[in-house]
């Protein structure tokens, strides 16, 4: 391990890390343009087998997913290994661990602990009007708090609400949608994507101005929507158990994971934005500055202190448990480490093996197009990592904040609104899509498979973005 300084470097990784994000390909040693689409190939399977498995092997992929995210992962780092050395393999794969996936889970642990730190007491009633408050409550905390930290504090009291009704599917559906998505597209904190371009120079009330029209639209078209079939689903209820529990006011517990340990989880994140020393560390070949260390360290503290200092009736009254955590963890492991490849081949642009869906964002003066930037950043953050998607395209419509923030402000508003919104599109396409679900799946909610859950978004999420296209983006 060595230790070096130099002032000036330029973070390679820190805003994608903000809610999970993959992915300096040229750190692993891969020339993009060198690549074919063959190299995709473990990637593309891990994505098979998250939509197919559960449906065709459901028993299996219970007790087996870890195992199978391990062999995909490792359908691309043998072949890697035979390409490039053992040595720089390992290398690839210690860069991968240390500095994306292990901050990643780290920033994740700490939220989810945090957030089932937090219990909100009372009788809440799952009506339309209650679910529509909940699910608009969670969309304005999003940008405030994050998607995943607004998403793993609402679940919970959203599922406790409508425990006694049999259609529930859909509230979490949306919940997705609004919470674990377009609700954190206001500012650099709300999703990774946006904190990325934060730390490209974009400033961060910018983001609010241009967001905030599109994100008003997206929200109260989905939020009006779903209380109409909310509505609807409820009147078809057989007969709603009474509660037996009195009426109570809502109050909230765990305070001090309101007050000290959220918060704290913010500022970690942020300090490893804003404060560079320009001192770094060297672990097995990769880099891991001074900030992102202390912001570790800081993460795993906090972690610890909230599971320690919270009451335990708080975390049993909201079935905490660490399943949800624990597969979101081997998953997206598999998900890191096979899709290093397929990022190289996007950043290599013109050059890569995907040149040609490059070639669409622009017409043939040089000029970019707004709604082709929106669609295509969109299409590949269903599927890809929105943050380092986000950045291919910041990067192809030229890079300079000022420029983009200036005359290609709508190109950037269009970029930034694909990566945040489409991220709904999939289980995968944001982090806490697969939180949610995990969650809602350990309380007896029956979620869609990864295809059924496209056909709920298809049906509700495209022609919203049908509609953004003309108001915002042509």
């Amino acid at each position: 391990m060595t230790i070096s300084t130099g002032a000036g470097r330029r973070r390679r990784w820190a805003g994608a890390l903000l809610l999970g994000a993959v992915g300096d390909a040229a750190a692993a040693g891969l020339d993009g343009a060198a690549l074919s689409l063959a190299w995709a190939l473990p990637f593309a399977s891990i994505l098979l087998a998250i939509a197919v498995a559960p449906l065709l092997a459901a028993a299996f992929w219970h007790r087996h997913y870890g195992k199978v995210s391990a062999a995909c992962a490792a359908a691309f780092l043998l072949p890697f290994a035979e390409h490039v050395g053992v040595g720089p393999a390992l290398q690839a794969l210690a860069h991968t661990l240390l500095a994306e996936f292990i901050p990643f889970i780290l920033l994740l642990t700490a939220l989810y602990a945090t957030a089932g730190g937090i219990y909100i007491r009372g009788n809440l009633r799952g009506s339309p009007a209650v679910n529509t408050a909940l699910l608009g409550t969670g969309t304005a905390l999003a940008s405030l708090i994050g998607t995943t930290g607004a998403a793993m504090l609402l679940i919970r009291p959203l599922l406790r609400a409508n425990d006694a009704r049999r259609h529930r599917t859909h509230v979490v559906v949306f919940f997705i949608f609004l919470v674990a998505n377009i609700g954190g597209s206001l500012t650099p904190l709300g999703d990774p994507p946006l904190f990325l371009g934060f730390l490209k120079g974009v400033d961060f009330f910018w983001t609010t101005r241009a967001m905030l029209g599109p994100m008003l639209v997206s929200a109260t078209v989905l939020l009006v929507v779903f209380f109409f079939l909310d509505r609807w689903f409820f009147r078809q209820e057989d007969q709603i158990p009474v509660d037996p529990t009195p009426d109570a006011p809502i109050r909230i517990e765990g305070w001090i994971n309101v007050l000290v340990f959220g918060p704290a989880v913010l500022a970690a994140v942020l300090m490893s934005g804003l404060w560079q020393p320009g001192i770094e560390v060297a672990i097995l070949g990769t880099a891991v500055e001074l900030q992102d260390l202390v912001r570790n360290v800081v993460l795993v503290a906090i972690t610890l202190l909230s599971l320690k200092l919270t009451a335990s009736r708080i975390r049993a009254d909201n079935h905490f448990e660490w399943g949800p955590m624990v597969e979101v963890a081997k998953l997206f492991a598999g998900i890191f480490v096979t899709i290093v490849p397929v990022i190289a081949i996007l950043q290599a642009g013109a050059a890569g093996a995907l040149a040609p869906l490059v070639a669409l964002v622009s017409d043939p003066s040089g000029a970019p197009i707004d709604w082709v930037y929106f669609w295509l950043t969109g299409a590949l953050s269903s599927f890809l990592d929105n943050a380092p998607t986000y950045l291919v395209f910041f990067n192809l419509a030229g890079g300079d904040a000022q420029v983009l923030m200036g005359p290609l402000a709508s190109t950037l508003t269009a970029i930034s609104a694909g990566a945040v919104f489409m991220g709904a599109n999939t289980y995968i396409g944001n982090a806490p899509n697969f939180m949610v679900r995990a969650v809602a799946v350990s309380r007896g909610v029956p979620m869609p498979s990864f295809f059924g859950y496209m056909l709920w978004s298809g049906a509700f999420l495209l022609p919203l973005y049908v509609l953004l296209t003309l108001l915002f983006f042509v």
